[in-house]
């Protein structure tokens, strides 16, 4: 975990040169000065909103396994989005299902096949959104091309996913032999996780689940990229909505890439990047990537923060847990 931290940083330092390299630091100060109140407030909110839709959504996948009251869903959700941009190397993303197990006996396993479902409907969602931006706003072509790669990547974990969930047994006969490379302990320990996993699938069979699923997707998203769109109006970037869209693609794309702690960097130059592409000047662009940057995660910070009183856990806290996930 070291090591990745410490390329993530490296990345992410460089990132942080790109995006700065040229530009006048008296020109960031003065665009900051210049931010119009008015328009930051409702950003703000629509982030909120956003965070308690993730909550709800998470609430509906994992509702075939167990129902869990909304107020402890969006408490694990905030910690664990907290965890998400703070721990290095992706780790933080076993925070929510780590809590969530602890809360309600739920096996740890089972609720990362929760996040796995959440994880394809946000990546066919906003792809697909993509997508449609492209029809109308000439886009670079790797650009596309590294949209159409994703797409695939998803749209092939999604077979599996479903091929697991529809013929789990089957499923399970044809890996076993796979694993049995493995010592005989190891071999059946790794079934059941697998089992367990399979387990966070459930949702799958369910089409009216799947359909109010995919509907969340898309306003979650919708807001995410409206959010960016009221935000052109703080700093005058005249700029359609289809641009908040494919400025929401381009950064997830880069945030995709080994990160420091907060995605600093990345997030930094490929907004600048994304904007650049509908002509915003760079000082400009620069100015908007850290106060959409500081607003994103700071509501992540502040809620998780608010949140993690009743939510403590450590590193140690979640191997553990998914050690004992494995034994049981």
């Amino acid at each position: 975990m070291l090591k990745k931290l410490l390329l993530g940083i490296v990345i992410g330092a460089f990132f942080v040169y790109l995006s700065f390299k040229g530009v006048d630091l008296g020109g960031i100060a003065a665009g900051l000065e210049s931010a119009k109140l008015p328009f930051i407030i409702p950003a703000l909110c629509l982030l909120v909103l956003m965070q308690m839709l993730r909550s709800y959504r998470w609430g509906i996948i994992l509702k075939p396994i167990m129902e869990i009251d909304q107020f402890s869903l969006f408490s694990v959700t905030s910690v664990g989005f907290l965890a998400m941009v703070t721990i290095p190397a992706r780790i933080g993303e076993f925070a929510r299902p780590y809590l969530i197990s602890t809360k309600t006996g739920i096996s740890m396993s089972s609720a990362v096949g929760t996040v796995l479902v959440e994880r394809v409907f946000d990546g066919l969602t906003v792809l697909t959104a993509f997508f449609i931006v492209v029809l109308f706003t000439p886009l670079p072509p790797w650009l596309i091309r590294s949209s159409l790669i994703f797409l695939f990547v998803v749209l092939a974990f999604l077979g599996l996913m479903v091929f697991l969930i529809f013929k789990k047994e089957a499923s399970l006969k044809i890996l076993s032999p796979i694993l049995k490379i493995f010592p005989e302990g190891w071999h059946l320990k790794l079934m059941e996780l697998i089992d367990s996993l399979i387990d966070g699938f459930k949702i799958i069979p369910h089409r009216r689940s799947m359909c109010y699923l995919a509907f969340l997707s898309i306003v979650i998203w919708a807001i995410n990229a409206v959010t960016m769109y009221v935000l052109f109006f703080a700093f005058d970037l005249d700029l359609p909505l289809s641009a908040a869209f494919a400025l929401m693609v381009i950064i997830i794309l880069g945030i995709a890439i080994p990160t420091a702690p907060g995605f600093i960097g990345n997030w930094h130059f490929f907004c600048v990047l994304g904007l650049g592409l509908f002509g915003i000047h760079k000082t400009d662009a620069l100015v908007y990537a850290i106060v959409l940057h500081f607003l994103s995660i700071g509501i992540v910070v502040v809620l998780g923060l608010a949140f993690l009183p009743f939510n403590k856990f450590s590193l140690s806290d979640i191997r553990r847990r998914f050690s004992m996930n494995r034994q049981t």
